[in-house]
C-alpha cells in the first residue's frame, strides 16, 4: 500500500474546518490593515535561497529540497517566503508604487526536517511583508497584527519577545565580543554550535539544545552594543507597544543571525508546544534587497506563521462546531424529489445542507447524528399530502410539523431552535 511519504500528512475533515477558521481570521485581519496577497511560485532558483536565507544556515546546508532542472538549472522547493516575495518586489517593481508595499502569503513550504510535534517537511506558513519603510511604528503595528490573528484565533497565553539585533554599524562590535567569548566556551557546546562559532557567531544565540543555555546566557548581549540610531529605533517600538496595550518581554539574546536582518526581531511562543515552543518569528531585513541582488535598498519587515502549530493549539483549546446544519431524511421517491428542492432552498439561505442517500428513517437519522447535524427534516408521503415537514432538533429530540411554505422562515431562526 502506498501511504504518504514521512514528514507530510494529509489533513482531513474535521481537522480541514480549523486550518479554515484559522485562514480566513487571518485573510480578515490582514484586510483590515490593508495587506493584499501575494502568491509566489514554490520553487525558485536555488542562489535565491542562497543568498537572500544564507549558505551557513541549517536550512540551505542541510534542509533544503534541491534538484537539477532538465536544463540543469538548480531549483529547491521554498523553504520559507521572504525571499520570492522580495524577488517578486524587485522583479515587478513594486517600489514604484507610493506608499508601503503591504502583502501577505499562505501556502506550503519545504525543509527536510526531523517530524516533530507541529513540524512537518510540508509545513505551512501564514506571513507578511511590510516592504518600503525603516519607521518603528511599522514594526510596532506588524507586531500588531500578528497578536491580533492569535487573539482572534481564540489562543491564549502566548508570550511575545522582542530584541534588537543592531546594524552593520554597530554590530560587528558586538560580534568580536562574541568571538571572544565563544573562543572560551564553544568547545563545550553542541556540534553546531561550535560550527556556527566560526562560521556565524549570531547564530549560536540561536540554539534550542538545552544543555546550551546556560552557557548561551552568559554571552554578551547586543543591547549593550546598540548605536544610538538603533536605540532609538528599539525605544520607539517598545514605547508604540506600550500605546497599543500589547504585553512583551526584551529578550536579548533573540536573534536572526542572517547578515540582512537588523534592529528590530521578534517571536511568539506558547507552552502547549513543548519543547519547541516558536509558533511564529519576524523582524526587519534592510538588507535582503541588496543581498539576492538589487541595486536599490528596500528596507522590510516581516512575519511568518507556523499554520500547522497555530491550527493545532487552536483545535486544542477551540470547541468544535458542528459541521452540518440541517439532514434531510426524504422517504420514498416523491420525497426524494422533493427533498432536491428543500435542500436547494435551505442552502440559497446559506445554510451546510445534507439530503440522506437511505429511504429509511431510522438509519438516516443515525447518519444525521453521526454528521453532527443541529436539525433534520423528515418527510414522506403524509407529510407531502398534508403540505408539512417534520422539523427535528437532533439536541433535544423535540419534533414539530412545520408548513411546507414556512420552511425558509423557519430555517433563519434555527439558532433558537
Amino acid at each position: 500500500m502506498i501511504r504518504a511519504i514521512k514528514g507530510t500528512r494529509d489533513i482531513l475533515p474535521p481537522s480541514s474546518a480549523a486550518w479554515n477558521f484559522v485562514e480566513e481570521v487571518s485573510r480578515d485581519v490582514f484586510r483590515r490593515y490593508h495587506y493584499q496577497e501575494i502568491r509566489t511560485p514554490i520553487f525558485e532558483e536555488t542562489a535565491l535561497f542562497a543568498r537572500g536565507v544564507g549558505e551557513e544556515t541549517d536550512i540551505v546546508s542541510k534542509e533544503m529540497y534541491t534538484f537539477a532542472d532538465r536544463d540543469e538549472t538548480s531549483l529547491t522547493l521554498r523553504p520559507e517566503n521572504t525571499a520570492g516575495v522580495m524577488r517578486a518586489y524587485i522583479e515587478h517593481r513594486l517600489d514604484q508604487i507610493p506608499g508601503v508595499t503591504k502583502l501577505y502569503y499562505i501556502g506550503p513550504m519545504f525543509r527536510r526536517e526531523r517530524p516533530q510535534k507541529g513540524r512537518y517537511r510540508q509545513f505551512f506558513q501564514i506571513g507578511a511583508e511590510a516592504i518600503g519603510s525603516e519607521s518603528p511604528y511599522v514594526d510596532a503595528e506588524v507586531i500588531e497584527m500578528v497578536v491580533e490573528i492569535l487573539e482572534r484565533c481564540g489562543v491564549a497565553g502566548f508570550h511575545l519577545l522582542i530584541n534588537s539585533v543592531g546594524c552593520p554599524k554597530c554590530r560587528p562590535a558586538f560580534i568580536g565580543k562574541l568571538r571572544e567569548k565563544l573562543a572560551e566556551v564553544a568547545p563545550g557546546m553542541c556540534a553546531d554550535c561550535r560550527r556556527r562559532a566560526e562560521t556565524n557567531p549570531l547564530r549560536v544565540l540561536d540554539c534550542k539544545v538545552p544543555e546550551d543555555q546556560p552557557v548561551i546566557e552568559t554571552l554578551p548581549s547586543i543591547l549593550d552594543h546598540l548605536c544610538a540610531e538603533c536605540r532609538t529605533h528599539f525605544d520607539t517600538v517598545q514605547g508604540s507597544l506600550s500605546d497599543r496595550g500589547i504585553a512583551y518581554e526584551v529578550k536579548p539574546r533573540l536573534v536572526r543571525g542572517l547578515d540582512y536582518y537588523r534592529r528590530t526581531t521578534f517571536e511568539i511562543t506558547h507552552g502547549a508546544l513543548g519543547a519547541q515552543s516558536a509558533m511564529m518569528g519576524g523582524g526587519r531585513y534592510d538588507g535582503l534587497a541588496e543581498a539576492i541582488g538589487s541595486k536599490v535598498p528596500a528596507p522590510g519587515i516581516g512575519f511568518s506563521i507556523g499554520e500547522d502549530r497555530l491550527v493545532m493549539t487552536v483545535e486544542e483549546s477551540r470547541p468544535a462546531v458542528p459541521a452540518l446544519d440541517v439532514f434531510v431524511a426524504p422517504m420514498g421517491d416523491a420525497a426524494a424529489r422533493e427533498a432536491a428542492l428543500i435542500a436547494r432552498e435551505l442552502r440559497a439561505q446559506g445554510l451546510s445542507v445534507e439530503v440522506s442517500a437511505d429511504r429509511k428513517l431510522k438509519r438516516s437519522l443515525e447518519v444525521a447524528h453521526k454528521s453532527g447535524a443541529r436539525f433534520a427534516v423528515i418527510l414522506g408521503d403524509d407529510e407531502i399530502a398534508a403540505g408539512t415537514v417534520q422539523w427535528k432538533n437532533m439536541a433535544s429530540g423535540e419534533q414539530i410539523a412545520v408548513p411546507r411554505g414556512e420552511l425558509a422562515a423557519r430555517s433563519k431562526g434555527m439558532e433558537h431552535g
